[in-house]
């Protein structure tokens, strides 16, 4: 483990295997003053001096990393591929050779629905992924950032190495700031009533009344890229769940647009021309945009309910 962390490897997107367990409902990050101090030690030092080494495998949910503060997503589970949705984590990063900086507690988001807005392709997939762990750090400067998390063991902690993020290695993807770029994307109209031509989920959303092109800057939108049917992350049908919830709630105060991930919804045909021109490497994505065209937020990978009601009252003022 310590191994991991002096040679820092190198975090990919992620696969069926995060799936978590849903838990009861959202967790509230830990106390930070719960978990030691750096005082200038270096990840080996934390982990050595700490605590044991974790039977819990920890991965990054995303790949994409800008300079500043990231919001970042966790699976969490066993060495048999066993969800955790219940431990007590913090992490800790550093560039190489200089020390680490933290604690940062991460925070334990369901990806539940309500009933009528659980979808099929949801229910009927056994990996779909229900929980998600979240944390903000900031990483100011480019490169490679190693990762230590901590986990609280009743008196004590786990330590395990978690893949490292590079800042920096997908500059073109739009990030929080920017003006968005604006697409052509599909409505129902446009495929003349039928949806399953521009959307895998079963039934297919709601969200293609509009194209994002006619109403940017005009109003604030929530463009959610995901392929239900096709994800390879196991995520993108519960947070098209979770976006049709919040547009039952909240639908007359944004555009609500999903945007399929493949050609004609076939994986080996390619990436949709919309796709491509947000340079996406993964999927899902979620980009909030206020009423100037502006992205509010953007997140890579699962996210809650709450989340995305939160992103929302940042463009509506809610």
């Amino acid at each position: 483990m310590l191994a991991l962390l002096a040679t820092g490897l190198v975090a990919g997107g992620c696969g069926s295997e995060e799936a978590e367990e849903a838990p009861t409902g959202d967790a509230a990050a830990p106390d930070a003053a719960q978990f030691p101090k750096p005082d200038g030690r270096s990840l080996e030092e934390i982990a050595g001096q700490e605590g044991t080494e974790s039977d819990l495998v920890i991965l990054p949910a995303g790949q994409v990393f800008h300079e500043g503060e990231n919001r970042i997503g966790l699976g969490v589970f066993t060495i048999d591929r066993k969800p955790v949705a219940d431990a007590d984590i913090a992490l800790y990063v550093a560039k190489p050779n200089k020390p680490a900086e933290g604690p940062f507690p991460a925070a334990v988001e369901s990806l539940a629905v309500e009933a009528p807005f659980q979808s099929r392709s949801t229910s009927l997939d056994p990996d779909a992924a229900e929980s998600v762990y979240t944390a903000n750090i900031d990483l100011e400067g480019k490169g490679e950032w190693r990762i230590l998390a901590l986990v609280k063991d009743g008196d004590g902690f786990g330590f395990t190495a978690v893949p490292s993020a590079v800042v920096g290695a997908f500059p073109k993807v739009p990030a929080e700031g920017e003006d968005a770029p604006v697409i052509e994307t599909l409505t129902e109209d446009d495929v003349g009533g039928d949806l399953a031509k521009i959307d895998t989920r079963q039934p297919p959303s709601t969200m293609h009344e509009a194209n994002f092109a006619g109403v940017v800057g005009e109003k604030p939108i929530v463009l959610l890229f995901a392929t239900p049917a096709l994800c390879s992350s196991r995520v993108c049908g519960p947070v098209v769940d979770i976006a049709e919830q919040v547009k039952a709630e909240r639908g007359d105060e944004a555009e609500f647009i999903m945007q399929e991930i493949y050609k004609d919804n076939e994986f080996d045909k390619g990436l949709r021309e919309q796709v491509e021109a947000y340079n996406l490497p993964s999927e899902p994505w979620l980009f909030v945009i206020d009423s100037d065209g502006m992205i509010s937020t953007a997140i890579e990978g699962a996210f809650s309910e709450g989340e995305l009601n939160a992103a929302l009252d940042e463009v509506t003022g809610s």
